[in-house]
């Protein structure tokens, strides 16, 4: 990143990789946790037509993983004052290859199909990653610097929730909601 002073001069620290993002007692941001079995096929869902936005600010993806809905737009965004190039690596979805050479340009895409993940890469600036994870409804979250996340809405059932990390693989649990209840689903990771 030094080789960028427009993006090295946002720091007041040396910025570290976002690959492994500790909180206290060792919680795990940016855990990709998502329903992948229990939703009823025949239920279906709209997508919000509100975009998620990602930004490429200080030479970084904000945020480094993140959730739509197919056929939700996500908006790109560069607010540097440079050349990003960011490349969608998908396998069950188009991938696409879009420059944006001046901080304000913006680039709506959206996806047509469920995918857990799809890496987004700067083909400029190769430290710069994110993930993104693509589902067919709303049931989905990404963990906060304390560990925590929340999924909301699902109706009496049992369901399957797996938690992606980029570095630590995924987990598995089975939730069991009954009426109105909150359960709580918790996932431990270890290094390879």
């Amino acid at each position: 990143m030094s080789e960028e002073a427009a993006c090295k001069a946002k720091y007041k620290t040396t910025p570290t990789e976002e690959n492994v993002v500790a909180g206290p007692a060792n919680a795990l941001a940016n855990v990709f946790v998502y329903v992948s079995a229990g939703v009823p096929a025949t239920q279906k869902f709209t997508a919000p037509t509100t975009p998620v936005i990602l930004d490429q600010d200080g030479c970084r993806y904000h945020p480094h993983v993140l959730g739509v809905m197919v056929g939700q737009p996500l908006e790109i965004k560069n607010s540097d004052p440079l050349l990003h190039n960011i490349k969608a690596l998908a396998k069950k979805n188009r991938g696409f290859n879009v420059s944006q050479p001046n901080a304000g340009m913006t680039k709506n895409v959206t996806f047509t199909a469920p995918e857990v993940m799809v890496n987004l890469e700067c083909n400029v600036h190769g430290w710069m990653h994110a993930y993104l994870g693509v589902r067919p409804d709303p049931f989905y979250a990404v963990t906060g610097p304390d560990g925590s996340f929340s999924i909301k809405g699902l109706p009496p059932g049992t369901y399957t929730i797996e938690a992606w990390h980029e570095k630590f693989g995924t987990q598995t649990a089975t939730v069991t909601i009954a009426g109105t209840e909150s359960k709580t689903a918790n996932f431990t990771f270890a290094a390879h």
